[in-house]
């Protein structure tokens, strides 16, 4: 487990960093100087899969590839007393983001939101934000609630979505088809999260809680955020991903199999190499 007071500066440092890495306007993040990126779909605190993953994009030895995870929280993996072990992704997720603070990316998924907003959120009897934050408290002691301060700091300064050069949109969801015509992605341009944003039916809820991943709405919400490729997750996928139309790529990176994909981030993509990008970890 890491020093508390040096994981303490490392969170906090992340977000300063995630609120500051270039191509950063608004809740979007445009990838800079990207010649392909890596992205995984939900972790939930799977270190092992983590691990594969890191292995994978071996981001030293690829100084212009980017790194993309998302829903780091809320897992199955627990201390002796039941709580929860998640947030162990979410310390090497920081302390990479420090040591590649232009090319390492987090988008917050619905449990990250519920998390930092105190929203109930639930697996048959658990308590999964409560179990969150027993989990950082036994880890760190009398330092827990102040790294849960900072954990919490760090999910508000998360980019909402991300996007590529050669027009792949990242984000955890998308708005469900009734939802949609409340969406307006300029917001995403905005400076900070108003409240309502926040809630049901707010800009930020309605992109990482959507499910409707039916062609017609997958091309509505690429045609309003101006992109052409739409890499989500949030929906659990058997073998690890699905493609449910041709502009939209599912991951799920939580058990196995577990998958990833590895995209271009310059050159125009074919609806052939879109969907040749996922890889199995």
């Amino acid at each position: 487990m890491p020093d508390p007071d040096k994981l303490l500066t490392t969170v906090r440092r992340a977000a300063a960093l995630s609120r500051a890495t270039p191509g950063r306007r608004g809740r979007l993040g445009e990838l800079v100087d990207a010649a392909d990126v890596v992205v995984a779909g939900d972790l939930h605190g799977n270190m092992a899969n983590f691990q594969r993953l890191l292995k994978f994009a071996d981001l030293a030895a690829h100084p212009r590839r980017h790194l993309v995870l998302q829903e780091l929280i809320h897992g199955a993996f627990r201390y002796t007393d039941g709580s929860d072990k998640s947030h162990q992704a979410v310390d090497v997720w920081a302390a990479l983001k420090c040591q590649y603070p232009d090319r390492v990316h987090y988008l917050p998924g619905n449990h990250e939101l519920s998390q930092w907003t105190n929203r109930a959120i639930g697996k048959g009897d658990l308590d999964l934000n409560a179990s969150f934050l027993d989990g950082v408290r036994v880890a760190y002691g009398g330092k827990g609630d102040a790294i849960y301060a900072a954990y919490l700091d760090l999910f508000r300064a998360l980019p909402v979505a991300l996007r590529t050069a050669n027009r792949v949109f990242f984000s955890h969801s998308l708005p469900s088809a009734a939802a949609m015509p409340g969406f307006d992605a300029a917001k995403l341009l905005d400076a900070a999260h108003l409240d309502a944003d926040l809630k049901p039916g707010g800009l930020v809820y309605m992109m990482v809680w959507g499910r409707d991943v039916s062609a017609a709405n997958a091309a509505e919400y690429l045609r309003r955020v101006d992109a052409d490729w739409l890499v989500t997750g949030h929906v659990p996928c058997d073998t690890g991903f699905a493609l449910p139309s041709e502009r939209q790529l599912i991951l799920d990176t939580l058990g196995s199999p577990a998958a990833c994909a590895l995209l271009p981030a310059e050159a125009p993509l074919t609806a052939a190499e879109f969907a040749a990008s996922v890889r199995m970890l």
